[in-house]
């Protein structure tokens, strides 16, 4: 049976689980389906799921401030979800009053909410594309009125390239939008791994056959690839928790629970 609400644009499958919603429910948000819940239940029961989606956005916030602190007022988030607490923008405009940040996300109810949340924003807009089409996406309009490819930027990729198949190139895919980019941007990425967790993940890639956005986890050296032609900064690629820890007790006892690898780094 679908489900209906006042908030699902016309025409999305809400039987048919994303991503996103997904994602969203394990943050603890409202914006989900029973497909999507199911789902996320069942990923509880093969990984920390909670935890990792949780280390994840903690990444994505100490990221955002390292770029502020180097000089970065300018943002181009890809797969950026349905807006929950600690978005972009929100980090970025108590820091910096003339940020300006445009997402990006080709899942409808992800944009809809996006448009909603930022209508009252004039330093931040949302735009319906595929991440995997960056050309169109740094033509765009929504995107050239607020972001100045001339100038360094910072680039998200947090937690969206395992949804690049190897088919797709995802290390070429990187690279044409670090070509585009004027030195001195800025790449903050994270990916899901197989390498603490084999057996788990597996079960993870079986259960997201089952969704619109099958995952396709990668090693260390896989994942660094994805910064090629990049300068990590310390400490480099090390699971989320790991990455400039406020405090220790942020890391936990096993950081690689986080089953994410995550870095940033600066194009010279």
């Amino acid at each position: 049976m679908t489900e209906s609400s006042s908030w699902v644009p016309e025409g999305v499958n809400t039987e048919l689980p994303s991503a996103a919603r997904v994602y969203d429910y394990l943050l603890g948000g409202g914006h989900n389906f029973p497909g999507d819940r199911a789902l996320a239940e069942e990923l509880v029961r093969l990984l920390p799921a909670r935890d990792m989606s949780r280390l994840n956005r903690a990444f994505l916030r100490r990221a955002v401030l390292h770029l502020l602190d180097a000089g970065i007022t300018q943002f181009l988030d890809l797969g950026s979800g349905i807006p929950t607490v600690g978005n972009v923008h929100e980090i970025a405009l108590a820091a910096d009053p003339t940020a300006r940040v445009v997402y990006v996300d080709y899942e409808p109810v992800a944009v809809a909410h996006s448009e909603m949340l930022l209508r009252e924003v004039p330093n931040a807009d949302v735009l319906r594309a595929d991440m995997r089409e960056p050309e169109k996406i740094l033509r765009a309009p929504r995107v050239r009125e607020l972001i100045d490819l001339s100038a360094p930027l910072g680039l998200l990729m947090v937690g969206v390239a395992q949804f690049i198949p190897d088919d797709d190139d995802p290390w070429a895919l990187v690279a044409r939008y670090r070509d585009a980019l004027a030195p001195g941007s800025h790449l903050a990425l994270s990916a899901f791994t197989w390498d603490n967790a084999p057996e788990g993940m597996a079960g993870a890639v079986e259960v997201f056959r089952h969704s619109q956005d099958p995952i396709f986890p990668r090693t260390h050296q896989e994942i660094l690839r994805l910064f090629d032609g990049f300068e990590l900064v310390e400490p480099g690629l090390v699971y989320t928790p790991l990455w400039r820890p406020e405090r220790a007790e942020d890391v936990g006892d096993n950081a690689a629970r986080s089953n994410l690898y995550a870095g940033v780094a600066r194009k010279t």
